[in-house]
């Protein structure tokens, strides 16, 4: 079966940074997009990063923009989303998703915090 599998967030102090990975299984990840959303406490999933089936096709949120990469490995079955110059806003579990396969993580905490 489809399973999205996260990892890498943890506590970090302002202006560092995380690089989280999603390992993908069950589909053929190559010609998928692939998605990172985060919910913070208390509020709605939002999305934060987006890539198609290549690198070169790529969405950010506006308050990720710089500071945020995704990428994705299709030999690894991995996307990854590397966070530099993390904030305390951006405190959220972290979610992988596969759209078209309706196939999400478990999430992966991320605080950011001095």
């Amino acid at each position: 079966q489809v399973q999205l599998v996260e990892s890498g967030g943890g506590l970090v102090q302002p202006g560092g940074s995380l690089r989280l990975s999603c390992v993908a299984s069950g589909f053929t990840f190559d010609g998928y997009t692939m998605r990172w959303y985060r919910q913070a406490p208390g509020k709605e999933r939002d999305l934060v990063a987006a890539i198609g089936s290549t690198d070169d096709n790529t969405y950010y949120q506006n308050a990720v923009k710089g500071r945020f990469t995704i990428s994705r490995d299709n030999v690894k079955n991995t996307v990854y989303l590397q966070m530099d110059d993390l904030k305390p806003e951006d405190t959220a579990v972290y979610v992988c998703n596969a759209p078209a396969k309706y196939a999400w993580g478990q999430g992966t905490q991320v605080t950011v915090s001095s």
